[in-house]
């Protein structure tokens, strides 16, 4: 029987300045590829320096997380941005993370959209398009990670490029499949065990009980483990062990 595997991501790089979220060096100890804020939602240029040399030393696959310019909303506010300005602004981050990548001895590998723009290019295909067509102007064959079933990955696969599946262990799911949106009651789960849980049972099986109660099936090569929630570095150590424990490969899928 084939061996199971999961690559584990995380939201790494979110400071700004002397302002700092996420505990990168810890969490670089546990994932396999990490998203790094690319300016726009969060980070800067030091950070992503640091954190480009922090992933390439540690073997970390290294993504852009690429949002609406939304330094103040966290990028988590809705934006309508026209498509061929949202284009120049993905393939303006992806290029300048880049940049830090290569300085580190390795290479942007994937693109994720964060916040705002992940949830809207579920469902908008305008939007979709948009990002695709900025991470085609940056490179021809970067995967693009994200929800399975959305509309980024039907152009994204239009265009050629690879989609990778995402699964969240610590997020509520509609019965569709989409995620229960940040602002209703229950959307973000804080119970350790049940997210550890939760994480194994995706990993294994594809499947993960909805809000509802009702079974969903998740199609994921990578789970995200947040990395702005408190305890997420002992968290993510528990997720990764019983991940392996549960006879899961953990590794990267770029």
């Amino acid at each position: 029987m084939t061996r199971v595997s999961i690559d584990l991501n995380a939201d790494l790089g979110e400071g700004f300045g002397r302002w700092t979220l996420t505990d990168d060096e810890q969490l670089l100890s546990v994932v396999t590829s990490a998203n790094v804020a690319c300016g726009f939602h969060a980070g800067d240029a030091a950070t992503m320096r640091r954190v480009c040399a922090l992933a390439a030393e540690r073997g970390v696959r290294i993504g852009a997380q690429v949002s609406y310019r939304d330094l103040a909303g966290f990028g988590r506010r809705a934006m309508d941005v026209p498509a061929a300005e949202l284009a120049a602004e993905v393939a303006y981050q992806i290029g300048a993370l880049e940049v830090f990548a290569r300085a580190a001895g390795a290479t942007v590998a994937y693109v994720k959209p964060h916040g705002a723009l992940y949830n809207r290019v579920v469902r908008d295909a305008e939007q979709a398009a948009a990002v695709v067509s900025g991470v085609l102007l940056a490179s021809p064959d970067l995967p693009v990670l994200g929800l399975p079933g959305s509309r980024l990955h039907e152009a994204a696969a239009a265009a050629g490029l690879p989609v990778v599946g995402e699964a969240f262990g610590d997020r509520a799911y509609r019965a569709d499949g989409t995620l229960l949106p940040r602002g209703q009651e229950g959307a973000v789960l804080h119970d350790p065990t049940e997210v550890v849980e939760r994480s194994v049972s995706m990993a294994r099986f594809g499947t993960v009980g909805a809000h509802c109660g009702s079974p969903v099936a998740v199609r994921a090569r990578s789970l995200c483990l947040h990395g702005d929630t408190p305890g997420a570095v002992e968290l993510a150590h528990r997720v990764r062990s019983a991940l392996e424990s549960a006879g899961v490969r953990v590794e990267a899928f770029a």
